[in-house]
């Protein structure tokens, strides 16, 4: 079975792809298709936007689509940014304004009120675009006053992982690829992803035979 990753950010992509592949699952990023659409996220929870991400794209492309939905929510700005982490800033915003930003929002907030977490959804949609399964899991940690470490993207620089004492930015992508939401989420997801796969295969055996 192959599978699309729904998602136009390079950087999510590699990380996915370096959790997926290991497990013989072969995957196809958007550029890979002339037809690929740029889905509107219009969902109220990374839940909706994932599964959004997931099914329209599905329907598009005829393929089958991994899609996730991940930000950060900071408890001193009352969840925020939210499902808002990637534009932050505005329209035209880059990982520097949206960090910039938040430094500024918790400028007066001391250190040991900025805890912070990321959150991961993620969707698998088959080709009609049905929502087959979800994972979401989570990473806990604070926010730095100023960036640290140069791995990483979005909020990693001043997101300090409490097991490290250090931002993602420092850690690195191999810490990073067994702390991180993303990965976290990914362990639950890939059990029923491999699932999936061999219901999929048997089905096509027997309809072959």
């Amino acid at each position: 079975m192959e599978f699309v990753l729904g998602t136009y950010n390079q950087k999510k992509a590699e990380e996915l792809s370096a959790l997926l592949v290991p497990y013989g699952i072969q995957l196809h990023s958007l550029a890979e298709f002339d037809n690929a659409i740029e889905v509107e996220e219009t969902g109220s929870t990374f839940a909706e936007n994932a599964a959004l991400k997931a099914s329209e794209q599905a329907i598009q492309l005829q393929q089958w689509v991994i899609a996730e939905d991940s930000g950060l929510s900071v408890a001193a700005l009352d969840g925020a940014p939210g499902i808002y982490s990637a534009r932050f800033s505005g329209d035209e915003a880059t990982d520097e304004k949206n960090n910039a930003l938040l430094i500024e929002r918790l400028a007066n907030v001391p250190y040991p009120q900025r805890d912070a977490f990321y959150t991961c959804h993620i969707a698998l949609a088959n080709p009609t675009g049905e929502i087959i399964l979800t994972c979401e899991d989570y990473c806990h940690g604070r926010i730095r006053s100023e960036p640290a470490g140069s791995g990483g993207f979005g909020y990693d620089p001043l997101f300090e992982v409490r097991e490290y004492h250090k931002t993602f930015g420092e850690l690195g992508s191999s810490v990073k690829s067994v702390l991180s939401h993303r990965s976290r989420a990914l362990r639950r997801f890939i059990p029923q992803l491999l699932q999936v796969v061999n219901r999929e295969l048997n089905a096509g055996s027997t309809t072959e035979s």
